[in-house]
């Protein structure tokens, strides 16, 4: 592993165009934070939660016919993430984005923040964040959500303060979080599309960490990627999509292996690169 990750880097390293080092993340990186995946064996997309399950709730749709329950959950996650600690792979990053500077890239499916906690600064968050609303009838600009508003528990209601904080001031809808539910479509403001395609089509190596690609947008940010040149370097605990999309391609590394200790290898390696260099 660690050869062929030396021979890809340096490959990358030394050319003139499309030489971005692009991570695309998932679910699986925050999991030793103790977040649960939501598709892998242990997801919430297969185990539920309690209360919920994210194709019965993570809609539009749903949130418009019962909009105090998506926020009590939305606000059960915001304490759940804020309980939680960027792990050594979070920090395997911020360290490989220093070195890298402006060549980095993160673009992530992740919603938990733990990526800027750890020091990141790159990044294309292409699912939303947990750290802002917008309104639910399209009105006005995406805003943060007021500090007022805490972390709840999964049975806590909402107080009169924050159904008052989570109406819009200019049409009266209510405000929702800035995140991509699953009837919706991925676009610019919110999910930084183009941007990410445009990194994508710029990058001479993409890796993959910890996301099963079952959604439209990595996939795409995949094939551009793979279009344009780039190596695809896959890694992963199990098979996934990604890992359909370039099993016949040349410019392809699979590994098997937990996303810690190949992002260790993979830091030492530009660590190496840069002192060289």
């Amino acid at each position: 592993m660690k050869t062929q990750l030396e021979e890809i880097i340096h490959q990358v390293y030394h050319k003139e165009k499309r030489n971005l080092f692009t991570f695309l993340t998932g679910a699986g990186i925050s999991s030793d934070s103790g977040i649960p995946t939501y598709r892998g064996t242990d997801g919430i997309w297969v185990k539920g939660t309690q209360f919920h399950k994210p194709e019965e709730f993570g809609t539009l749709k749903y949130f418009k016919q019962n909009p105090e329950e998506v926020l009590q959950y939305s606000l059960f996650r915001k304490k759940m993430f804020e309980s939680t600690a960027p792990n050594e792979s979070h920090f395997h990053l911020a360290e490989i984005e220093k070195m890298l500077q402006n060549r980095f890239h993160l673009i992530t499916q992740n919603i938990d923040n733990l990526h800027r906690r750890a020091g990141n600064h790159r990044i294309y968050e292409i699912h939303g964040n947990n750290r802002e609303i917008k309104c639910s009838n399209g009105c006005k600009e995406i805003v943060h959500l007021p500090e007022e508003i805490k972390g709840k528990n999964i049975d806590e209601d909402l107080t009169a303060k924050e159904i008052e904080l989570l109406t819009c001031s200019y049409c009266g809808h209510w405000m929702r979080p800035n995140i991509l539910w699953f009837d919706e479509y991925y676009d610019e403001k919110t999910n930084k599309k183009f941007s990410s395609l445009k990194v994508a089509k710029n990058s001479g190596v993409l890796f993959i960490i910890g996301t099963s690609g079952a959604t439209n947008l990595p996939l795409t940010i995949a094939e551009t990627s793979l279009k344009y040149g780039a190596y695809i370097v896959d890694i992963n605990t199990e098979d996934n999509h990604f890992t359909e999309l370039i099993k016949n391609k040349k410019n392809k590394l699979i590994i098997r292996e937990k996303s810690t200790e190949v992002l260790k290898v993979i830091k030492e390696i530009v660590e190496n690169l840069s002192e060289i260099i």
